[in-house]
């Protein structure tokens, strides 16, 4: 009688050991920096340091996979450009820029959660939009006809891609600190300057995470 008390305590205490293993954060929210190398493929731009920030929402479906929407905003410093004549600018271009950067994607998201550090991967789908390309447009090739080979100004909406991970530190139950996401970034914006449409950029982001509700598997 005393053996089996002490058997159903034991698998009492197993089976909540267990549970307690299955359980996970059903939401995450984040709040970051973001800094983007932007890389426009040009020859007379070779690229721009943009800063920004924003956040994400993460719906998780079981311990190890999540559902992600990613939210980012960037603004970049005043930019000179003085352009020798070439194919694209006949009569030669000199203007100066400034603009904005806004992401809008989601995707999957597979994280692994021993204690200490949460390691995650994920790939993000979306859009990009940005004022850059067409105020380029207007202050360099509309205020003297024919210095641009092209007439339409550029469209400010494109296609937007993100491929990377990074690392999630629990401070406690409800609170990680992330202390880099690295990610390889693509932007599509339509680039008649240059004659490319991929801009292959880099994206680094850090910051705090929120965990809340629990799921059970």
């Amino acid at each position: 009688m005393h053996a089996s008390r002490l058997l159903t305590i034991g698998a009492v205490l197993l089976l909540g050991l267990v549970c307690s293993a299955q359980e996970f954060p059903k939401f995450e929210a984040g709040i970051d920096y973001t800094y983007a190398r932007y890389a426009p493929s040009s020859p007379y731009s070779k690229g721009h340091s943009l800063n920004g920030g924003g956040g994400s929402f993460m719906f998780n479906v079981n311990d190890a996979l999540g559902l992600k929407i990613d939210l980012q905003g960037y603004g970049s410093n005043l930019t000179t450009f003085n352009i020798a004549p070439n194919p694209t600018f006949p009569r030669g271009a000199l203007g100066s820029v400034q603009g904005n950067l806004f992401t809008y994607m989601f995707g999957p998201e597979v994280k692994y959660r021993p204690r200490g550090l949460n390691p995650y991967v994920h790939i993000l789908f979306g859009a990009a939009h940005s004022n850059v390309y067409g105020k380029a447009f207007r202050s360099i090739c509309q205020p003297v006809a024919g210095v641009c080979s092209f007439s339409k100004e550029p469209s400010g909406d494109a296609f937007a891609m993100a491929v990377g991970g990074g690392i999630d530190i629990p401070i406690n139950k409800t609170i990680s600190f992330r202390p880099g996401e690295l990610d390889y970034f693509l932007t599509r914006f339509e680039n008649p300057f240059t004659g490319s449409n991929n801009q292959n950029n880099f994206r680094y982001s850090a910051g705090i995470v929120f965990t809340f509700g629990e799921g059970h598997y």
